[in-house]
């Protein structure tokens, strides 16, 4: 036998008003957009870079973490991605590409090589990057893993997360 649906209960205009907003601050959405819209910039010059490809591939999908968009202009990232090696010669070019990065910029640096210059014991290899930039977030390997750098990217967001925090703090909020 067919009943009718009851009728679903009145709401006041002034109730249903205020169910419908919610409050947050904008510096809040800011972080949280920044922090799930990472747009990396490769610099690739050794099987680091190969790995990473394989972490933008449809098998590991970072753009379950937004960073998809790979950009190859600095001026459109804001993620700083250094996987190989770096000598001497390129350092002037790389600290170029990473003062031309809007800010707020960070910077992964990927593997033995680009981290603390790996087996290289030459006079052309430098020996670590962070003598050139400073560096955010440091991915163990030679090379890393594509699971390595899904979790280097989440380690950053979690930093990114907590530098926003922090900065709510320092201000008083």
């Amino acid at each position: 036998m067919y009943q009718p649906k009851p009728a679903p209960p009145q709401l006041d205009q002034a109730n249903d008003l205020g169910e419908s907003f919610f409050t947050t601050r904008l510096d809040a959405v800011i972080n949280w957009g920044r922090r799930n819209s990472l747009w990396p910039f490769p610099f690739g010059t050794a099987c680091c870079a190969i790995e990473f490809m394989g972490t933008v591939s449809s098998m590991f999908d970072l753009s379950r973490f937004g960073a998809e968009l790979v950009r190859f202009s600095p001026r459109q990232a804001d993620l700083l991605i250094i996987a190989g090696t770096v000598t001497y010669k390129q350092a002037p070019i790389l600290r170029q590409i990473y003062d031309q990065m809007c800010e707020p910029k960070w910077v992964i640096s990927a593997g033995a090589c680009a981290s603390s210059g790996g087996f290289y014991d030459c006079y052309c290899t430098v020996p670590g990057i962070d003598e050139i930039i400073p560096v955010d977030m440091y991915i163990a390997g030679c090379p890393p893993r594509p699971e390595a750098f899904l979790e280097g990217i989440v380690q950053l967001q979690k930093k990114i997360d907590s530098e926003s925090m922090a900065e709510r703090k320092a201000l008083g909020a």
